[in-house]
């Protein structure tokens, strides 16, 4: 008995959190222009959604967004990480401290500063990617190296002095000792941050050139619109995104076990 309000508690959590989804997934598959009401099944919104062509330009552009910004936040994050463990104890905590800043900060704050900086004080283009990369990887590199360090704190800290023992080089021992050790954190880190780019819409609306949307920007755009077909595909939008990313979790929760059971 004591269990049952636990349980309970657990289930209406569930239902808060994925309903809303599962309604929009539903009505993704109908004709309707307005959730409510069902006026018959179709696939029309995902034929648009992948027909129409600034929707798959959409699409293309943010993902390889996301996947650049991750990237080059993966290599900043972990990188720090590292140099960070390694370091002494207060320079230590003085790069733990900053990397708490951004994560912290609000992303409006994030993205209105790096317009000023490199747009306004530099003097850059506005047709320029270069402000959106950098928004999205400062965004990102921060949750890499709190992705990095727990890896870190749990690798056996004699393997990298005995790779020096040994004779390989500082390079060597990083690369072969002690990045498989932590490529976990890594992969976990580079994930999160397609994840966040995927997600961002204040940075890219400031940092992003007039022709150029994210899905979010976009999605805002649209809904502001009268374009009712773009609205009805961008919920079978979401619902691809959210059949995508059930599908990464299952597949990454089964291999942990299965490393965990190769562990024992």
């Amino acid at each position: 008995m004591k269990k049952i309000p636990k349980i309970i508690f657990i289930i209406i959590m569930l239902i808060a959190m994925y309903a809303p989804i599962l309604i929009l997934g539903f009505y993704s598959f109908t004709t309707s222009a307005n959730i409510g009401s069902v006026h018959g099944f179709s696939m029309k919104n995902y034929v648009t959604l992948f027909t129409e062509e600034s929707l798959i330009n959409m699409i293309i552009g943010t993902i390889l967004l996301a996947v650049g910004s991750a990237l080059l936040a993966t290599l900043i994050g972990t990188l720090g990480a590292i140099g960070a463990f390694y370091s002494k104890k207060y320079s230590a905590g003085f790069i733990n401290t900053m990397n708490q800043i951004p994560v912290v900060n609000a992303d409006v704050v994030t993205g209105f500063s790096i317009c000023i900086l490199l747009i306004v004080v530099f003097g850059m283009s506005k047709d320029s990617y270069i402000p959106l990369v950098i928004g999205h990887t400062v965004l990102s590199a921060p949750f890499v190296y709190l992705s990095v360090v727990p890896r870190l704190k749990q690798m056996d800290q004699s393997l990298y002095e005995a790779a020096l023992d040994l004779g390989a080089t500082p390079g060597i021992a990083l690369r072969r000792v002690v990045l498989p050790q932590i490529m976990p954190g890594v992969v976990s880190g580079f994930a999160l941050s397609i994840t966040l780019s995927l997600d961002d819409y204040f940075i890219a609306s400031y940092t992003k050139p007039a022709t150029f949307d994210t899905i979010s920007t976009y999605v805002v755009n649209a809904t502001k619109g009268s374009q009712t077909d773009i609205k009805t595909a961008l919920w079978a939008l979401s619902t691809v995104i959210f059949a995508i990313v059930v599908i990464l979790v299952i597949v990454m929760n089964l291999s942990g076990r299965k490393d965990r059971r190769e562990a024992r």
